[in-house]
């Protein structure tokens, strides 16, 4: 039986006023206090952990269940990666005065000059505790789901054994990714991705780095971050049908950050009649 050890990276700042989530304040081009924002992203930070441990928890019970058959066993850690080394121990208390978690939670520093640099680090690190593969995403996807992270997963298994190995990725909604990962046999780094020299935006720069190296790629659906104004109304529709619909079906909701949005008078997203539509004077009668 061989044990595939598989570690997912949740890239996270603590929720300090000012310093997250300040395109969503009055400091740049948005409508919250910085405090306001703060808090919001906290309650986003927590769903998406929990949500990735129940589907690590899903993952590790299915693995269970087919091991004999496929000579796999499936094992996963999460591992909160903050910056800068410093915030590692107020991460670790942060955590730790929300209460008991699913799981056992590593905690790491990554360290750069750029964020290419910081997330190679990371994911050196992740690889350096014996990680088979890595899958990573950011603290700020109130729409990520367990199908989101149990796809990732299952991505990263059909690349297994594949001579040089190959990427995973999920586009977010500007160009970017949502979610980045790859096997230990893959020979590839971040470097140039955030930092593109030619212009490119990350989700092409990555494809351009597949590309060049005649790597497989295997696309993951998109998920949504937040990061601007826009971005939020977006994700008030999302948490809303997601919180409704795990009455009905195996979703972890994310409901801290449902919560926050309806202590602020933010749970409904309403729009003004506008005709910016191609013409119906044909279809309507």
């Amino acid at each position: 039986m061989r044990e595939r050890k598989n570690a997912l990276v949740l890239f996270s700042k603590p929720p300090v006023p000012g310093l997250v989530k300040t395109r969503l304040t009055t400091l740049k081009d948005g409508v919250f206090t910085p405090e306001v924002a703060s808090a919001l992203y906290h309650c986003m930070l927590f769903d998406v952990t929990e949500i990735c441990c129940a589907a690590m928890a899903d993952l590790e019970a299915r693995s269970a269940e087919r091991a004999e058959a496929e000579g796999v066993l499936d094992a996963y850690e999460l591992i909160i990666s903050t910056t800068p080394a410093s915030n590692v121990e107020v991460m670790r208390d942060l955590y730790h005065k929300a209460g008991a978690w699913p799981r056992p939670i590593t905690f790491i520093a990554d360290e750069g000059s750029s964020f290419d640099e910081h997330y190679n680090h990371a994911f050196a690190q992740a690889f350096e505790r014996g990680a088979d593969a890595v899958l990573s995403m950011g603290a700020d996807m109130p729409a990520l789901t367990k199908a989101d992270v149990i796809a990732g997963f299952d991505a990263l298994h059909r690349l297994d054994g594949v001579p040089g190995g190959g990427i995973v990725l999920a586009p977010d909604q500007e160009m970017g990714v949502s979610v980045i990962g790859w096997t230990r046999e893959t020979d590839f780094d971040h470097a140039g991705v955030f930092y593109n020299a030619e212009g490119l935006t990350v989700l092409p720069a990555y494809i351009a780095k597949a590309r060049e190296q005649g790597l497989p790629a295997l696309y993951l659906p998109p998920i949504p971050d937040v990061d601007t104004m826009a971005d939020l109304m977006h994700a008030i529709t999302v948490v809303e049908a997601l919180c409704y619909c795990a009455r009905h079906d195996d979703v972890t909701p994310p409901w801290r950050t449902a919560d926050a949005l309806k202590q602020m008078g933010w749970n409904e997203v309403r729009v003004p009649p506008n005709d910016l539509h191609d013409p119906r004077e044909e279809i309507d009668r």
